[in-house]
């Protein structure tokens, strides 16, 4: 899966130069290579790398929560009355 991800940028951002390199000659075509190019890598690509490399991973963990600041801080998890 990482190497379908791989040439997906690859191709988008080919596309995306190649856009550039043909502007003087066609400007409507240009276009169209730079806007499929940024759009395949914001689209399709970002959704399958997120997707691929974030299995297994507990959301929670990444969560700005009360008790992951306490950890950070260095405090002791707080008590509550019937512990």
């Amino acid at each position: 899966m990482k190497y379908l991800v791989s040439f997906i940028t690859l191709v988008c951002f080919a596309s995306i130069i190649y856009g550039f390199n043909i502007q003087e000659e066609n400007l409507p075509l240009s276009h169209k290579f730079i806007g499929s190019g940024t759009l395949g890598l914001f689209l399709v690509a970002m959704p399958l790398f997120l997707f691929t490399y974030s299995k297994g991973k507990k959301m929670k963990d990444y969560m700005l929560t009360d008790e992951n600041v306490r950890k950070m801080r260095g405090e002791e998890p707080k008590k509550t009355n019937n512990q």
